[in-house]
């Protein structure tokens, strides 16, 4: 048996980046191959071609999949904006890989969870998604502070789409327990209302209550 480390190669290209370059996949391929070459790894590369980073694609949904599993020992990209175009959702990455125990390394950036200075710049990337979550929170309470004094209604905004909420009824229906559909959600790619790729059953359990709460107003 092999005592080579098995990573996760990604590589991801937008439709407007494949008509700017036909050479997207294959820069990054190749930088991920060097990587690997450079430090003895057994690499399996995954793709998404022509799809935005604006959501978990299923070349990405697959390699954190098959991370979770323990089938792989971590995931190389060779920029951070090819697994997310958001600080936030890359620091969620960055505890998914802690939490579960495997490595992420990012080429661009230097972040690498293998490398006592990768795993620093990691933890400097989370000091600043906790900065942005305070200004995000403090633009919410100011925004809010001034709609009420104008007199606005404020009212809680719709959780899901109606495509989704039609989908976690019909999961229901099939018998499916609030944990169920929770997996089914994220294994669909559907982001949940805090806009993560991960759902909770609890988060299931309240739409479902609102759904009901609303066929009875109804």
């Amino acid at each position: 048996m092999s005592d080579r480390q098995h990573l996760l190669g990604y590589v991801r290209v937008s439709t407007d980046e494949q008509a700017r370059s036909g050479l997207g996949i294959e820069a990054q391929e190749a930088a991920l191959r060097a990587e690997a070459e450079r430090r003895g790894w057994e690499l399996t590369i995954l793709r998404d071609e022509g799809l935005s980073g604006k959501q978990v694609n299923p070349g990405l949904r697959d390699a954190l999949g098959q991370l979770a599993a323990g089938l792989a020992d971590g995931l190389v990209v060779a920029k951070m904006d090819r697994i997310s175009r958001s600080l936030l959702h890359a620091v969620e990455i960055l505890d998914m890989a802690r939490s579960q125990g495997w490595a992420l390394v990012v080429l661009d950036l230097g972040v690498d969870l293998t490398t006592p200075a990768g795993r620093a710049l990691a933890g400097t990337m989370a000091v600043f998604a906790e900065f942005e979550r305070e200004l995000i929170r403090e633009r919410t309470r100011a925004a809010a502070a001034a709609a009420k004094a104008r007199g606005v209604k404020l009212g809680r905004p719709r959780m899901v789409t109606t495509a989704v909420a039609r989908q976690i009824v019909e999961l229901r229906e099939q018998g499916l327990s609030y944990a169920a559909v929770a997996a089914a959600l994220a294994e669909a790619g559907e982001l949940s209302p805090a806009g993560r790729p991960t759902w909770q059953a609890s988060t299931v359990r309240r739409i479902c209550k609102s759904i009901e709460l609303a066929k009875a107003a109804a």
